[in-house]
Parts: structure tokens; C-alpha cells; sequence
């Protein structure tokens, strides 16, 4: 049968199913999760577009901006090109050792510890609950 054919594919490479459900928030997480960020992007245009060369021009730029330059606190305040490339590791030792020397410097500014620096683990979107993970693994 197609389905479990795809279905154990899926499983194979640690994938969950999606099964499309109308009115379910979270059927699609990484659409659902880019159509918040772009809908309350501060640069979302109030009245709308002109035209749909426009809409390509704005999600383009928008991409670029989210993908290049934006520093996001998921992953400890990089960019996902960073990340995707291996650069952050270098970007956060870069940072914390900036942290560490201005501790020395004026110690009574610090009460504690400076931030953690160290690169992220694996990052996802509404990860599965882990007994679902282990079902899907075991029916692989």
C-alpha cells in the first residue's frame, strides 16, 4: 500500500506524520510557525500589496532578513545561516569570551555567572511527545 510505504519512509528518517486535519493548529508546524512570523513581521505592509511581483519582492527580502540577519533566541541568538553553516559555534565562543573579559574588567557589575554561550542542540518545531517518537520508531 502507498501509504505505509510513504508512512514507513517517514518514520525511517524520524519524521512524524502529518494527516492533514482541518482547524488543527499544528497539522503543518513549520507553515503554521512561518505564517505567524511573517503576519507579525513589523515590516508586513498595513494596506496590502499591489502586486503579486510585490509579495515576491517583500518575502524574498523578508527571507533574506530572517535567514541572514535576524539573531534568534532558540538558537542562543545566532542566525540560522550561521547555524546551518557551523559558523555559530565560533560566533558564541566569539561572545562569550567579550563576556568573560568584561566580567574581569568591572567584576561588580556582575552578580552571577555570565549567559551560557555554548551552541544549541537539535532545534524543532512542536516536537512529538516522546512516547509518540518511540512508537513511530518501534513501527519502523
Amino acid at each position: 500500500m502507498v501509504l505505509s510505504d510513504r508512512h514507513h519512509g517517514i518514520t525511517q528518517l524520524g519524521m512524524l506524520m502529518s494527516h492533514s486535519r482541518p482547524r488543527v493548529s499544528n497539522d503543518n508546524p513549520y507553515s503554521e510557525a512561518l505564517f505567524r512570523t511573517v503576519k507579525y513581521c513589523p515590516a508586513w505592509p498595513t494596506k496590502g500589496f499591489t502586486s503579486l511581483v510585490a509579495v515576491r519582492k517583500w518575502m524574498l527580502t523578508f527571507e533574506h532578513a530572517y535567514n541572514k540577519q535576524h539573531l534568534h533566541s532558540g538558537i542562543n541568538f545566532v542566525t540560522p545561516a550561521d547555524r546551518h553553516r557551523g559558523a555559530d559555534a565560533q560566533r558564541l565562543a566569539d561572545r562569550k569570551a567579550v563576556y568573560e573579559r568584561a566580567k574581569r574588567l568591572n567584576p561588580k557589575r556582575w552578580s552571577g555567572d555570565i549567559r551560557r554561550w555554548e551552541a544549541t542542540g537539535s532545534v524543532s518545531l512542536n516536537p512529538g511527545k516522546p512516547q509518540e517518537i518511540e512508537r513511530n520508531k518501534d513501527a519502523a
